[in-house]
């Protein structure tokens, strides 16, 4: 477990507020090249262009084998740190699955607070904070500070009255803070103001979302943003250059 250790450390020490670490999200062991050979310190794993790109929905239409699979192929295939969004956990136990991403070669994840498999209901506060807490002691019992992304998804799904939402995601995730996350990730493509409200008021490292055509780090370090992933960003705006060189060839 040493080396996925240090990969961790090093991991988690790219996360600087105002000096943001550039993960590009990818889907399979050439995307993740890709990256690698551009030069990037490390990369996330997409629930949803990881599906896509196996013909399956997201939103857990993947079984956790198969994503554990597909993640040992882009492990194996880069030597740069390696973190995966394992959506809202589906619906393992927190041994099982610090168990299988640290096998499959990875060494943090993104949980959100969705639940898929009961409907999309968002998990209680508490609930969700809980089960930070559960797979921080799992993955310490390991040995390796796995670098655990609580993720919200309270404002990208509109919940609730629009007055108080910034305070209620706000309160949901220094919960998460306190349960042992590392990163903290209130997802969706915000406003610059509540952008930087969320990084001033949260007391972890903020994880945004980047469009990779759009922005780019010296925009999300004026916020205060420590990290930026693209979702299924890239992998959309590779399907419109796909797209534009196929229509010539009709």
């Amino acid at each position: 477990m040493s080396t996925l250790g240090d990969s961790a450390t090093t991991f988690l020490a790219l996360h600087r507020p105002g000096d943001p670490a550039i993960l590009p999200t990818v889907w399979d062991a050439w995307s993740a090249n890709l990256v690698q050979e551009a030069g990037f310190a490390g990369l996330t794993v997409g629930s949803h262009p990881l599906a896509d790109s196996v013909g399956k929905s997201d939103q857990e239409g993947m079984a956790f084998p198969e994503v554990l699979a597909r993640v040992r192929e882009i492990t194996s295939a880069v030597g740069i740190p390696v973190s995966v969004d394992l959506e809202s956990g589906y619906g393992q136990q927190p041994e099982r699955l610090i168990e299988g991403l640290l096998a499959a070669g990875a060494i943090g994840f993104n949980l959100e607070d969705t639940v898929h498999a009961e409907g999309g209901r968002l998990r209680e506060p508490q609930e969700h904070a809980d089960l930070v807490a559960a797979l921080r002691r799992a993955a310490d019992a390991t040995g390796v500070h796995v670098v655990i992304n609580a993720r919200t998804d309270l404002l990208l799904r509109q919940i609730g009255d629009e007055s108080d939402r910034v305070d209620r995601a706000i309160a949901r995730l220094r919960l998460a803070a306190e349960a042992g996350a590392d990163v903290l990730y209130p997802v969706g493509v915000h406003a610059p103001d509540v952008q930087r409200r969320l990084c001033a008021e949260l007391p972890l490292p903020v994880n945004a979302i980047g469009i990779p055509d759009q922005g780019g780090p010296g925009y999300f370090a004026e916020l205060g943003v420590a990290r930026v992933s693209f979702g299924p960003f890239l992998q959309r705006a590779l399907n419109t250059e796909v797209n534009r060189l196929l229509e010539r060839w009709r």
